[in-house]
């Protein structure tokens, strides 16, 4: 039997032969249990491991049973023992645990890899090619030619390679999708989105903070600095809300922190098919901003506005009309957002909850993959591989044009 799933359609592929998902090498019958989650990294100082361990406990989807969580293989151990993995499941490096876990009997069904950019190919690769589904950090790898193999890989074997674009988790962020998708606002003609963040105003780098350490090496980080790390986020939740396929950029980098070798803030003027325009700004160096990634679409009719520290509102603008609040949890609310959506009106959610929504949209995939059916609501639109593939290709194309001087326009290899 040969099914093509839902989300290994031309969208999220190389093409439909290499992302088409075949069932005949996969483990298949209905999954009546939480799905057995493994980690590789996440463990002591990594803040993104712990938010990946919330997100993965909130809906009851998965059990932590095993993980690889540190290059130091006695520190893995102790926090695999603070977060009760049995000492037998606790790994020195990622290829003891591919090794040790396909010969279980209860082996892991998916893992997270919760590491520095540079490593995520070979970890990822490894794991898809020994039958284990993958949930992935971004930047998905460092250069386009492993992400185009990963993208493969994934096809090729049959497994699911999810990739953690948080804010497409939002319930209001699907909300805008479906309003745009329904024509509310008519035409897209300007998007501008922005992600801001202060942590990195000075060379905290030098100082030992290793989150900036790595993200301002290019060895591990890759070719982007800022414009890798986050600016990925904002082209994604742009093309995310839209729709709409990038058709050329132009970009303007600059490095302000001295002594740094990557981008610490970026200017990206934008050009999608069908003639509207955009502009990104993602930094890590605007201080006063703790985390201001923020939305604007105009139309033909009319505009709407989302910004991630007030999550729960979604402001509509119609054309000669008042602008509309649009609040969470609102009845009139479509299928994507309804099936993301948690407490009642007036009980903020937040990014927590966003992320929780990445996981359990994953959970349903992989189950109805492994079920032979298609996804439910939450299931719908998850950030899958190619997702990730975009996300590379867009910032090859940023560093390329800035590279070119004169404000040159380049045209991504992956839209």
């Amino acid at each position: 039997m040969r099914r093509d799933v839902p989300w290994r359609g031309a969208r999220h592929g190389v093409n439909r032969e290499v992302e088409a998902m075949s069932l005949d090498n996969a483990i298949t019958g209905t999954l009546a249990r939480r799905l057995r989650l493994g980690m590789v990294g996440g463990g002591h100082g990594a803040y993104i491991g712990g938010i990946h361990r919330y997100a993965a406990r909130l809906d009851g989807q998965y059990e932590l049973v095993a993980g690889a969580f540190d290059v130091d293989p006695e520190k893995g151990k102790a926090f695999a023992a603070e977060v009760f993995i049995d000492s037998g499941r606790s790994y020195g490096d990622y290829q003891e645990m591919i090794e040790a876990e396909r010969q279980r009997a209860d082996r892991i069904d998916v893992v997270a890899i919760c590491t520095p950019n540079h490593t995520h190919f070979p970890i990822a690769a490894a794991f898809l090619q020994a039958g284990f589904d993958v949930i992935c950090e971004k930047p998905l790898t460092t250069t386009q030619e492993d992400a185009v193999k990963l993208v493969q890989i994934a096809g090729e074997t049959g497994r699911f390679l999810g990739v953690t674009y948080t804010y497409s988790g939002y319930p209001l962020v699907h909300e805008a999708r479906a309003m745009v998708a329904a024509g509310k606002i008519g035409k897209v003609r300007v998007v501008q989105v922005e992600y801001p963040l202060e942590w990195m105003a000075t060379a905290i780098e030098q100082g030992g903070n290793q989150q900036a350490s790595w993200r301002t090496d290019p060895k591990r980080s890759g070719r982007g600095g800022s414009i890798g790390d986050i600016g990925t986020h904002a082209y994604h939740l742009a093309g995310f809300v839209t729709g709409l396929k990038l058709e050329s950029l132009c970009a303007d980098l600059a490095t302000f922190v001295g002594g740094r070798v990557l981008d610490d803030n970026a200017h990206v003027m934008l050009r999608y098919e069908g003639g509207a325009r955009g502009l990104l700004w993602s930094s890590q160096v605007a201080i006063g901003s703790s985390n201001g990634i923020r939305l604007r679409v105009f139309g033909e009719t009319g505009s709407l506005s989302w910004f991630q520290e007030e999550p729960n509102v979604l402001v509509h603008a119609p054309l000669n009309g008042h602008p509309v609040t649009i609040k969470r949890a609102n009845a009139a609310s479509g299928t994507g957002a309804q099936a993301r959506t948690r407490t009642p009106p007036g009980h903020p959610e937040g990014y927590i909850e966003a992320f929780a929504n990445l996981y359990g949209g994953f959970a349903e995939v992989i189950r109805a993959g492994r079920e032979g059916r298609d996804p439910g609501p939450i299931g719908q639109a998850v950030p899958a591989g190619y997702d990730g593939l975009k996300g590379v290709a867009f910032v090859d194309a940023v560093v390329d044009s800035h590279e070119a001087g004169q404000m040159g326009w380049v045209k991504p290899a992956y839209v």
